[in-house]
């Protein structure tokens, strides 16, 4: 009886382990939440060690960091790709809200993974800056005109991001409602107040 020589396993590079670091963390916290979570159980889901780990991340708090930082860059390139398109008021906000559903009905564990823990103090300071970052995106969806109230603006811009937020997470136990009724929905509330500032 011959047996059969098994080829050679590749070795990952290490971008390909941080990846499938990366990619295992996402899933984890995303299950587990942040303090749920531990680097030994990261390890498991990646199949490396918690020492790999360490070769590529500093602590769970950085890898957590890096996560949401990609994410949030990759959402920013939607949100300028749509700013571009040269929509203007109401067809151009309603586009930027789709845009960010698009990315939460793409992403579903990335969003559990990101947004599950934003009430934990040790990750406010985050997800505070992502929320500024998120409002201004909001923000440059609105074109200023002469004599415009900014704050009010501003205001409007807070209260659509916490919308979509919101509904976001209700969408994780309702995912047979369509992408265009969460839109229509924050539409309703906020395109009404924001109109009448232009």
């Amino acid at each position: 009886m011959t047996s059969e020589r098994q080829p050679p396993r590749r070795r990952l590079s290490a971008a390909e382990r941080r990846e499938r670091i990366l990619a295992a963390a996402q899933e984890v916290f995303a299950q587990r939440g942040y303090h749920g979570s531990s680097l030994d159980d990261i390890a498991k889901a990646s199949g490396t060690s918690k020492a790999l780990i360490y070769e590529h991340f500093e602590s769970k708090q950085q890898l957590h960091e890096m996560l949401i930082q990609e994410h949030a860059e990759e959402l920013a390139r939607r949100f300028t790709v749509n700013a571009a398109a040269g929509l203007v008021g109401e067809a151009r906000l309603r586009a930027g809200v789709d845009v960010f559903f698009g990315w939460v009905e793409e992403r579903r564990e990335a969003w559990q993974a990101l947004f599950r823990d934003s009430a934990d103090p040790e990750l406010a300071p985050l997800i505070d800056r992502l929320q500024a970052q998120a409002t201004g995106a909001i923000v440059a969806l609105v074109p200023a005109g002469e004599g415009d109230d900014r704050q009010a603006i501003e205001m409007y811009a807070q209260l659509t991001s916490g919308a979509c937020q919101a509904l976001a997470n209700w969408w994780a136990d309702h995912t047979d409602v369509p992408r265009s009724v969460l839109v229509d929905r924050v539409m309703d509330v906020v395109w009404g107040g924001m109109a009448r500032l232009a």
